[in-house]
C-alpha cells in the first residue's frame, strides 16, 4: 500500500476512533523545540522533512506523505493533533516494511516521543517544509560534524559526535580512513544514499575528515 494511503487509512481510524487505537495513550503536550533537535539526531538521515533540513531516503519522505493528510478542503484536512498522534504512534510501534530497512521501535522514549512528535506534526507538509525540501533541504554548512549531524547521525553511531545510530555500521567500531568515507558518502551502498548532488564537493570532504578524525575517540 503506499505510504500515503497506508497513512490515510490510519488517520481516519484514529479520527473517528478518537483515542490513540490501544497503542499506549493520547500523545499531549511536547516541546516542538526538542523534538527539532531530537529529529536532527534520530530520524534526519532517514526521512525528508525540509523544515529540519533533512533529506533522508531511507524511510518515507514525511513532508509528501503529511502535505495529503493536512490537505485544503474539508474531507482531506485534519488536526494537527491527529498528525501529531500518528507520528507519537509511528514512533513506538514502527510499521514493518515486507523489504528494505524497518525503522528501529523505541529510537526515543518518554516524553521524547512527545517532542518529536510536536515538532514534526507543526511543520510536516507545511508549504514552507514543501519549499525547502523542493530546494534541496540539506544544511549549507561545511563543517563536518554539523553535516554529520544532520545527514547521518540516526544511522550512525560516533561517539564524538553524540549519536546513537544503528540502521548502518558503527562508526567508533569500523574506524574507516578518510578515502573510504569519502567514497561512501559519494556513491552510498547498500541502504545508504549517495550524497553527491545533495551536499557539495567541500562537504563530502568537510564530513570524511570529521568521521575519519574522530570515529574511535570520545
Amino acid at each position: 500500500m503506499p505510504v500515503r494511503l497506508a497513512l490515510a487509512a490510519l488517520l481516519a481510524s484514529i479520527a473517528l476512533g478518537g483515542t490513540a487505537c490501544g497503542t499506549g495513550g493520547v500523545a499531549k503536550g511536547g516541546s516542538a523545540q526538542s523534538g527539532k533537535a531530537l529529529f536532527t539526531a534520530k530520524c534526519a538521515s532517514c526521512h525528508t522533512l525540509g523544515a529540519a533540513g533533512a533529506s533522508g531516503k531511507v524511510g518515507p519522505n514525511l513532508d509528501e506523505a503529511f502535505a495529503a493528510m493536512r490537505g485544503s478542503g474539508r474531507s482531506t484536512h485534519f488536526e494537527e493533533s491527529t498528525i501529531k498522534q500518528v507520528v507519537a504512534d509511528q514512533v513506538k510501534y514502527p510499521a514493518q516494511r515486507d523489504e528494505g530497512v524497518n525503522m528501529p521501535a523505541n529510537l526515543v522514549k518518554g516524553s521524547e516521543v512527545d517532542d518529536v512528535a510536536a515538532y514534526v506534526a507543526s511543520v510536516a507538509g507545511t508549504q514552507s517544509s514543501l519549499a525547502a525540501a523542493a530546494s534541496g533541504g540539506t544544511t549549507q554548512s561545511t563543517n563536518g560534524k554539523t553535516i554529520f549531524t544532520s545527514s547521518c547521525a540516526s544511522c550512525h553511531t560516533l561517539a564524538a559526535a553524540g549519536t546513537h545510530g544503528t540502521v548502518g555500521p558503527n562508526l567508533d567500531q569500523l574506524k574507516p580512513a578518510f578515502a573510504r568515507v569519502k567514497r561512501q558518502v559519494i556513491n552510498g551502498g547498500a541502504i545508504m544514499p549517495a550524497f553527491k548532488g545533495k551536499l557539495t564537493g567541500a562537504q563530502i570532504t568537510a564530513v570524511a575528515k570529521y568521521v575519519a578524525a574522530h570515529a574511535g575517540k570520545k
